[in-house]
């Protein structure tokens, strides 16, 4: 009996560490491994994007029925949220924490660049925490023209 019960413990606590470990693994660790998919980092958020508008679009459909089903509207209000913690999670810890790099003290060019990129990353935390607050699709417009905006700085592009 006894042994039975520490068994018991044994694989509930191998299985809470391999939730944990299997957690942490899924993130970008911060090492500078070198080992970065930028354009993937940009499809994800443009994704999460997408996920935020649907389930907006889906909160005041269920919102504006006779008789909500308030189940699925707690299930959209949650999936909204979610994607828009994602979305934050990549423009911070992947971004600002190891892809923009500080600039070169003195190089006046290399600064604005920095606060240009910086500013349209918070512009996107911003803009994401407001998507959690509201339905309001106007978030996911600022959302959606904040990336462009920052793919085209991150990458040099012009237009």
């Amino acid at each position: 009996m006894k042994r039975a019960i520490g068994n018991k413990f044994a694989i509930g606590g191998a299985l809470l560490v391999a939730v944990i470990l299997g957690s942490l693994a899924y993130s970008h660790c911060q090492i500078p491994c070198g080992i970065y998919d930028d354009e993937a980092r940009f499809a994800e958020i443009a994704e999460h994007i997408t996920t935020i508008e649907k389930s907006m679009k889906e909160i005041e459909t269920l919102s504006a029925a006779q008789k909500p089903n308030m189940n699925q509207l707690v299930r959209w209000v949650n999936n909204k949220d979610h994607h828009a913690d994602k979305l934050s999670e990549i423009v911070t810890y992947y971004f600002m924490a190891q892809r923009i790099k500080l600039p070169a003290e003195g190089n006046v060019t290399a600064q604005q660049d920095y606060v240009k990129k910086l500013t349209l990353l918070h512009h996107m935390l911003v803009y994401s925490m407001n998507a959690k607050q509201t339905t309001d699709l106007d978030n996911v417009a600022k959302l959606r023209s904040s990336l462009s905006a920052f793919h085209d700085i991150y990458f040099g592009h012009t237009h």
